[in-house]
This record gives structure tokens, C-alpha cells and sequence, in this order.
């Protein structure tokens, strides 16, 4: 879980700093496969774990890749102007998703798994960086 946030993490801040029109579409493309196979993975462990609030972590997943999609249908028809503020937008979602939720999945599967919780250690976003 923590190399996949790792890479999302580095999308955002490429986003964040992504200046041109021509580094949108590629940019977008990779963050939409990213959330993607991110958001496959942490449902396929909450189905296969049986956690308990994954009805709402699966929801809010499948929100966030309808934003992407609906971004990169745009994006695809060369309208840009929603990039900036999506990746903005889910800058400031992440933290909390983390910290809340996934945090909670990264709990149950430690204590199904070794029968104890993960040692968590907080370190600022990489997102917000800069």
C-alpha cells in the first residue's frame, strides 16, 4: 500500500507542477491508470479480508474514478481547463482518504495477518510539498 500511495503521490506532484497544455493529456492517462489498478488493488484486499466499512471505501473510490474519467474524456476532446483544479482536488482528498480509511484497511489486514496493528509513522505529503 505505501509504494502505491508513494507513486500517486509523485503523479500529483507532477500534475501540480505540469505547466503546458501537451503535458495534460499523457499526465492524465497515467494518473487515471494508476487510480485505476491503486483503487483494484485496495478493493480486491477489502473484499478478500471481508473489512467490514468497504461498502463506503469501494464508493468513494468508484467517485473519484468517475471525476478521472469525465477529466480525461475532456482532456481527450483537448479541453484542459479541468486538469488543474482535478488534480488540485484530489491533492487535498488524499491525506484524509489515507489517514482515515486507508489506514483502517492497512490496520485489519495487519491484525488478521499478524494479530496486531501496523506501526504508523507520519511523515507531511509529498503532494503538498513546495
Amino acid at each position: 500500500m505505501d509504494s502505491i500511495h508513494a507513486e500517486f503521490e509523485d503523479l500529483l506532484r507532477r500534475g501540480r507542477s505540469a505547466k503546458e497544455e501537451a503535458d495534460w493529456l499523457p499526465l492524465l492517462l497515467e494518473l487515471d491508470a494508476h487510480l485505476r489498478s491503486h483503487f483494484e488493488s485496495e478493493d480486491r484486499w477489502m473484499t478478500e479480508t471481508d473489512f467490514p466499512p468497504r461498502d463506503c471505501h469501494i464508493d468513494e473510490h468508484m467517485a473519484v474514478l468517475k471525476s478521472s474519467a469525465e477529466v480525461l474524456q475532456l482532456a481527450r476532446a483537448g479541453d484542459f481547463g479541468p486538469a488543474p483544479s482535478f488534480v488540485e482536488s484530489l491533492a487535498d482528498w488524499f491525506p484524509g482518504h489515507a489517514a482515515y480509511l486507508d489506514s483502517a484497511l492497512a490496520a485489519w489486514m495487519c491484525k488478521r495477518r499478524f494479530g496486531g496493528r501496523p506501526v504508523v509513522l507520519h511523515r507531511p505529503s509529498k503532494a503538498h510539498a513546495d
